[in-house]
């Protein structure tokens, strides 16, 4: 309340306070009678309050004051939307609108600062204990800004901090190296900067590093005081190396040193080395060394001058190269050799062979036989087809030959035997008697009718892994012999046959290439072949059943493609008849042999490559054909599982594969 005591002043507006621990919301009420002002009270408001002011105050000065006694006891005022004043506890004042009397410095404010050369995480974590209780910064590294609320007094301190410590002090230094790779020395500073004891301002990413291939130089940009000690480090490596001496032995971590000398051996103008003769040459192996002289380097290409000739060279025991030339030109195959000694990609490339084949025959023939007795005038008649068995006449020719030859005939002995291979041979349902006309003849008939279905499913899934640009071959079958040539010698003497070998199986050999689009081309052959049995039962050559494919396709990484198919549909009709009564309808079929066979196949190759670049990649590719192989073998025998989990770890020393967890997408 407003002091009665307080003596007359000029103006009505003006007030003197003598306030001794009166209740804090009887004070705001007295502001609000003399200003005019409406004031919506916090239940939470509570309080005494004490001031005391020596000379009259105005309207604007009595706010100016219930404002900073509001502030002094933890309490904020907020402007609403009709004009008035919420006088609450400044608890989440951060969170509402800006409070009554920001820019005088009592109220509570917000505001944006955007940071040119500092961190917005790192100077709002710097900031942090310099905000007010109440108060609130937060960082949005999107814009390299900090937010901050809080009394607009302190946030007028806070730009003047900001204002001194937003500068960029940093310096840049670029060092042309002399001896020394940029590269190599660029990474020395990395690890100097990132290991135990290491500045920490250096550490925390002051200091940038960048390297400059093309001049061989190294661009350092931070503060002076982190830079000052790298160049002297940078100046001691690079006076160092100019007096190592001028060779320098690479060892190298994936590529083949045999293959890589021949390539920098060019790059200097030096005769191409030939291949080691103990390496394996291999069919179309990629870049194998040969003995072809080197012809010398064009003057655009040639290495560049120097009082030193460069010499290349290998050492097999270590997969090592040995380089006897000046820093510069070892600078420059250092450089090569980084480029090209990387890890390989591989390619796991996995196949499928599906054939679906139906065959459906029927035969149907009839064979009679008629012969005269004692004389008489009935000829021998007799009907016989090669589409119907078993064979009449045959049959009828060893009847005879046991009756009428001698047990030691050796006639009688074949016509037996021709006898029971068409019988043998015959197959479906064959029905056959024989008798005597009267006294004058003999006759014989058989009836052969077949009906059979053969359906068949041939399905290989071979697989390989290779390198990338290396050929690869997969082969998982026999070696049959096969007659080549054959020689009886004159009056059968001396003979001999010569036989080769040849590959009966499933035959896979692939060469993939991995493009730098993602796609994978594949020169691929695939083979699939068995033996079919012999030509015949008087020939007993063997006929081999083939489905061979060998293409160039462009597949996308662990994509499914179909290299090719066959969808083949045949039909025979085989009918023999007697002339002129085998047309007669109905009666004709007893002068007929028909036989029909109908054969249908489908055949298609599948193929999908997977690229495998590294260690988790692999694991990837290898886990789940191991447990496909440990499942089978569960489904049989439970047993069967544990004893290859244990013949991995006893053997192999090592852990079943597992398959990585999928990466979680956020």
């Amino acid at each position: 309340m407003l002091s009665p005591l307080a003596p007359p002043v000029a103006h009505a507006q003006s007030q003197v306070l003598n306030l001794q621990d009166a209740d804090i919301r009887i004070f705001i009420q007295d502001v609000a009678r003399v200003t005019g002002r409406t004031f919506i009270i916090d239940p939470r408001v509570q309080g005494k309050v004490s001031v005391v002011s020596q000379e009259p105050l105005s309207r604007n000065e009595l706010f100016d004051v219930l404002m900073s006694t509001l502030r002094a006891n933890g309490l904020v005022a907020v402007p609403t939307g009709s004009g008035a004043y919420r006088i609450a506890p400044e608890e989440g004042a951060a969170t509402q609108p800006a409070s009554l009397g920001a820019s005088a410095g009592y109220g509570f404010a917000t505001q944006v600062f955007r940071l040119r050369n500092l961190d917005a995480t790192s100077a709002a974590d710097t900031l942090k204990p310099l905000v007010g209780r109440q108060g609130a910064i937060q960082a949005v590294p999107r814009g390299n800004m900090i937010v901050v609320a809080d009394y607009a007094d302190n946030l007028r301190r806070i730009r003047g901090l900001l204002g001194q410590i937003d500068q960029d002090r940093g310096v840049t230094e670029t060092i042309t190296l002399k001896s020394s790779s940029a590269r190599e020395i660029a990474g020395v500073l990395n690890d100097l900067l990132k290991g135990p004891g290491a500045d920490p301002a250096a550490r925390n990413g002051v200091v940038s590093i960048v390297v400059v291939e093309s001049s061989n130089s190294i661009i350092l940009k931070g503060e002076a005081e982190a830079i000052r000690p790298l160049l002297d480090v940078v100046a001691d490596l690079d006076r160092r190396a100019e007096t190592a001496g001028d060779v320098r032995v690479v060892q190298l971590q994936h590529a083949n040193a045999e293959q890589l000398v021949p390539v920098l051996q060019q790059l200097v103008g030096q005769p191409v080395t030939a291949a080691s003769p103990a390496m394996p040459s291999g069919r179309n192996r990629p870049g194998a060394a040969t003995a072809v002289p080197a012809e010398p380097p064009p003057a655009a290409t040639a290495a560049p001058a120097g009082p030193q000739r460069a010499n290349i060279a290998r050492y097999p025991g270590a997969n090592a190269i040995v380089i006897a030339a000046d820093p510069d030109t070892q600078r420059m195959l250092a450089e090569v050799i980084r480029q090209l000694d990387v890890r390989r990609r591989q390619v796991l490339v996995e196949a499928i062979v599906v054939e679906v084949s139906d065959e459906a025959a029927k035969r149907l023939g009839v064979q009679f036989a008629v012969a005269g007795l004692n004389g008489s005038a009935i000829p021998f008649t007799a009907t016989t087809y090669g589409n119907a068995q078993p064979n009449l006449p045959a049959i009828i020719g060893a009847v005879a030959a046991e009756k009428n030859l001698p047990d030691d005939d050796d006639t009688k002995a074949l016509l037996r035997d021709a006898a029971v291979r068409s019988l043998l041979g015959a197959t479906g349902m064959t029905v056959g008697g024989g008798g005597q006309i009267g006294n004058d003849a003999l006759f014989g008939v058989v009836i052969n009718a077949v009906k059979s279905d053969t359906a068949s499913n041939l399905l290989s899934t071979p697989s390989i892994m290779t390198l990338d640009n290396q050929p690869a071959t997969l082969l998982v079958g026999q070696e049959v012999p096969i007659t080549t040539g054959e020689s009886l010698g004159v009056n059968n003497e001396n003979p001999f046959r010569t036989i080769s070998r040849q590959n009966v199986g499933v035959q896979l050999e692939v060469t993939p290439q991995i493009n730098a689009g993602g796609t994978i081309t594949l020169f691929l052959r695939q083979e699939v072949s068995s033996v079919a049995g012999p030509v015949s039962n008087a020939f007993s050559e063997l006929v081999l059943n083939k489905r061979e494919i060998e293409t160039t396709v462009n597949v996308d990484d662990g994509e499914i493609i179909v290299l090719g198919g066959l969808l083949d549909q045949n039909e025979r009709v085989s009918v023999e008849k007697t002339p002129l009564l085998g047309d007669i309808p109905g009666l004709g079929n007893l002068f007929r042999g028909t036989a029909k066979a109908k054969t249908k196949t489908n055949l298609m190759v599948f193929i999908r490559p997977k690229i495998v670049g590294d260690a988790a990649q692999a694991r990837a590719a290898t886990a789940p054909k191991y447990e496909y192989i440990a499942d089978q073998q569960a489904a049989r025998d439970p047993a069967r599982q544990a004893e290859l989990e244990r013949l991995v770890r006893d053997y192999l020393r090592a852990e079943p594969p597992t398959a990585p967890p999928p990466a979680s997408s956020k």
